[in-house]
């Protein structure tokens, strides 16, 4: 009997196809793996059985008649509680949207679908995606697969959690400011924030319209690359969707990085840097080089200008969604997510354009230091070790917000800048917690940065480890 905890999204797909075991019998044990394990790590909003077993039925007849499989026929996927499906409560991890039934897809469920998905439910967020650690205070935090006591990273928490645990092969989640990366990073996990606008929004629900992107989480580079093919066909009805054609990610995963450029920042990114971060970093960078890779000290813009405009557009946009509800439902939000996003009230339409102005700019600034003479950049994904939960927890409100601040630090800034960035296993802390490394691009490369991470993990094994059962 195959162990199907040790294959990953393509390994499952490859035995569907050569009929080593059928979709309904992965659907049924990793929906099994959901309502028990997944409920014990808090990775689950909502389980649709009889909806997947359903499907999965459907695809197996649909094999049986010979007729050709999509690539992902029959795969047992799962997706933070933001995307609409069809017919189904989303409450986007909140109190205010409980009940609340999407009348249609959206278009990234809806490519999956085309592409062979069997969609297990919806996964844990943080409220209203507010929080880097996972902190939901109507449902509880997500709790690590590595260690319960640890924080498992927001605001796609349960996404994490469930590709740590293997619980399914690959989930999506949203990225306004690390929300992809973080729980990536902190369950030991593969996940890419791809370009702005990369990925069609529509159906999603909003933090910040200019700063959210839609990508994968799962456990490789192939993988990510998998499904991030299929999510960005573009969407001519959704505005804020780039008309550029959808690209095979996977065809170029062949393990030849020689020549490639990467850049490694000298300053911001590497100080206070906590020092077994600083180590598994340098060990990534040995490994890349060992592949042909070229390294390149780079320098780094002024990042306190990126950070104060990246902060005024995410309140903004996010109070512009939330402002009435603050006025009428003020009493049915979290502590936490109610002070972050009031924040955005401080800031004048003045102030918000000029944000909004100096994007072009900064952007410009970063390329002509961290990208000017190489490939792709290499820094942290979390500079700090992953917290505990009461560590995150502990304190007046005040304290809390200011010890939350630092897991954002260098990942916030990508997305106002727009550029992809990944999340790669890289390793364990002397607390046995995930260590990671963070790749960035120009953009529209998402195809280095994948490229990169494949030809990594060739040569490591960090990604394919499991926590305790």
């Amino acid at each position: 009997m195959t162990n199907f905890a040790d294959l990953d999204l393509v390994g499952v797909a490859q035995g569907i196809a050569t009929k080593k075991f059928s979709s309904q019998e992965i659907t049924a044990w990793s929906l099994k793996r959901l309502d028990t394990i997944g409920r014990t790590f808090n990775a689950v909003f909502r389980l649709d059985h009889d909806q997947a077993l359903a499907r999965a039925k459907a695809l197996d007849a649909q094999q049986a008649r010979g007729e050709a499989l999509a690539p992902l026929h029959g795969v047992p996927l799962a997706h933070k509680d933001l995307l609409e499906v069809a017919g189904l409560e989303m409450h986007v991890g909140s109190k205010i949207l409980q009940g609340n039934i999407a009348t249609n897809n959206a278009w990234a469920i809806d490519t999956l679908n085309a592409a062979g998905q069997v969609n297990l439910g919806a996964l844990h967020m943080a409220e209203f995606a507010m929080s880097p650690t996972g902190f939901n205070a109507h449902y509880g935090h997500g709790l690590n697969p590595w260690n319960p006591a640890y924080a498992c990273g927001g605001s796609s928490s349960g996404s994490g959690i469930a590709v740590a645990a293997r619980l399914i092969f690959g989930s999506l989640g949203s990225d306004t400011g690390g929300s992809i990366r973080n729980p990536a990073a902190m369950c030991g996990v593969t996940g890419i924030k791809p370009t702005a606008g990369r990925v069609s929004f529509a159906g999603v629900f909003p933090l910040s319209h200019t700063l959210d992107c839609v990508g994968p989480l799962a456990q490789t580079a192939r993988d990510c690359a998998r499904i991030l093919t299929h999510i960005s066909s573009p969407n001519a009805a959704d505005p804020w969707c780039t008309p550029r054609a959808n690209e095979d990610y996977e065809a170029t995963l062949d393990g030849n990085i020689k020549g490639l450029r990467i850049g490694v920042p000298q300053s911001y990114y590497r100080e206070n840097l906590d020092p077994e971060v600083a180590q598994a970093l340098q060990a990534s960078l040995d490994v890349l080089k060992a592949r042909g890779a070229v390294l390149v000290d780079v320098q780094v813009p002024d990042m306190a200008s990126i950070h104060e405009m990246a902060a005024i557009v995410l309140t903004v946009e996010a109070v512009t969604v939330h402002h009435r509800w603050m006025q009428t439902r003020r009493d049915e939000y979290g502590s936490q997510v109610l002070a972050r996003t009031a924040a955005g009230f401080t800031h004048s339409g003045i102030t918000y354009r000029e944000a909004l102005d100096a994007r072009q700019g900064l952007i410009q600034s970063y390329l002509d230091t961290c990208f000017a003479n190489c490939d792709v950049v290499h820094i942290p994904s979390l500079m700090l070790q992953t917290p505990t939960i009461a560590a995150t927890t502990t304190g007046t409100l005040d304290e809390v917000l200011q010890s939350i601040s630092g897991f954002t630090y260098s990942s916030r800034a990508i997305n106002y800048l727009g550029f992809p960035s990944m999340s790669v296993p890289a390793g364990f802390s002397s607390t046995n917690m995930p260590l990671a490394f963070q790749l960035v691009g120009r953009h529209f490369e998402e195809a280095k940065l994948l490229k990169a991470s494949d030809a990594f993990q060739r040569d490591t094994a960090w990604h394919r480890q499991q926590p305790a059962k």
